[in-house]
């Protein structure tokens, strides 16, 4: 006698998209959580955006796996995170000497700041394609080429950039959770780049 097969109930397209939704903002609260080392970003970055690649691939992740993607990342990501912070070091002197009236300050300025920006879209846009095993230092450089080649992409990932800045200006506590959605952002332009 055959046994009759009961498929499994399929979520509504938007009830799949608002799990999705809910899962970036989830996500956020980790990366927050997990940048709190201070040069550890880059790997919570990583590890918040391979959790939500899993899933939009419907596959099983949850905090667990966060946490064991971040331990993996943490290895040369450390590294990535001083560089970040010594670029914006760097940009911050430029800016004082622009406000100091210094010959030239304003364009050294302007120079410092779209160059911090340009760094910190090729950093996201690094750790949204990381995997255990990848070498920072390659993933940062050809992450610096789609942040040329791309400009859209790119433009998408500034704007992210520029929505946590407003959230956190506005109402600072709304910054953490959205800190996911730009993660979920930087893996959409990422795939958007490898299907071009």
């Amino acid at each position: 006698m055959a046994e009759a097969r009961v498929k499994a109930p399929k979520e509504s397209a938007y009830a799949e998209r608002f799990g999705v939704f809910a899962e970036c903002l989830l996500t956020g609260v980790w990366i927050a959580v997990a940048s709190v080392g201070v040069v550890t970003y880059p790997a919570a970055f990583a590890a918040g955006a391979r959790h939500l690649r899993r899933r939009t691939a419907h596959e099983a992740g949850g905090w667990r796996e966060f946490v064991a993607d971040f331990r993996a990342a943490v290895r040369g990501g450390w590294l990535a995170g001083l560089a970040g912070w010594g670029a914006a070091a760097a940009v911050w002197v430029d800016v004082q000497a622009a406000r100091a009236g210094i010959p030239g300050g304003p364009l050294v300025g302007a120079v410092g700041l779209f160059a911090l920006i340009g760094f910190a879209v090729a950093g996201m846009r690094a750790a949204a394609v990381w995997a255990p095993g990848d070498s920072w230092r390659s993933l940062l450089a050809r992450a610096g080429r789609r942040t040329v080649l791309d400009p859209a992409g790119s433009f998408l990932l500034t704007a992210g950039l520029a929505v946590v800045a407003l959230s956190g200006w506005f109402v600072a506590p709304l910054a953490v959770p959205v800190l996911g959605a730009v993660a979920a952002a930087a893996v959409a332009v990422e795939e958007r780049y490898r299907h071009r």
